[in-house]
């Protein structure tokens, strides 16, 4: 059963039989928004928005998964590929990035995963943008954290992945930022981990 997280809410990643989940996907799913008006729809361009997943040990940056590093040095994290036109919306993933917890190694606490638009146009042109997190041994989704309304921001710091005595959690944080890359990301991130 999936959960639908609201921003700030948090879900165990333990599996209700008391096993622990091993290789997770956090999904992203987008569309460009209609455009109105004649000429908006003859000039319009593709929304190219980028997953990333940022690994953090003890609050300080180790490594980072994206479209130009698909795989951490570790390889316990790894990206599927560059999409750079959406489309999926309510359906499948447009991007993903897989996580093999037991193969994160034990400094890194964290894992937050930021979205971006690359081609710098603002979530106002972007509709049904969701991140969703699936166990991947059976495709079960587990949670899904959908972004409201659109907004003047050309990025979004999605959810995060941490550590905690009872095994690895997920939250959902959902804020808006501004940047077309995760680098520009970095003082809002900072503030959640």
């Amino acid at each position: 059963m999936t959960v639908n997280l609201a921003k700030g809410q948090q879900i165990s990643l333990s599996k209700s039989d008391g096993g622990t989940l091993h290789v997770v996907r956090m999904g992203l799913g987008w569309q460009s928004a209609p455009r109105k008006g004649f000429l908006a729809r003859l000039t319009a361009r593709e929304i190219d928005l980028d997953a990333s997943a940022l690994l953090f040990a003890n609050r300080q940056l180790v490594d980072v998964v994206f479209f130009q590093n698909l795989t951490s040095g570790d390889g316990s994290v790894h990206h599927t590929g560059d999409n750079l036109v959406g489309g999926s919306g309510q359906g499948g993933d447009d991007e993903s990035i897989l996580v093999d917890l037991p193969r994160v190694p034990a400094h890194v606490d964290q894992i937050v995963f930021t979205v971006n638009s690359f081609t710098g146009q603002t979530f106002a042109e972007v509709q049904n943008a969701f991140c969703r997190l699936v166990d991947e041994t059976n495709g079960q989704e587990l949670a899904r954290h959908t972004l409201s309304g659109g907004g003047n921001h050309t990025a979004q710091i999605m959810a995060k992945v941490h550590r905690t005595a009872q095994g690895w959690q997920m939250a959902a944080i959902g804020v808006p930022a501004t940047g077309r890359t995760f680098q520009d990301l970095m003082p809002t991130i900072t503030a959640h981990l």
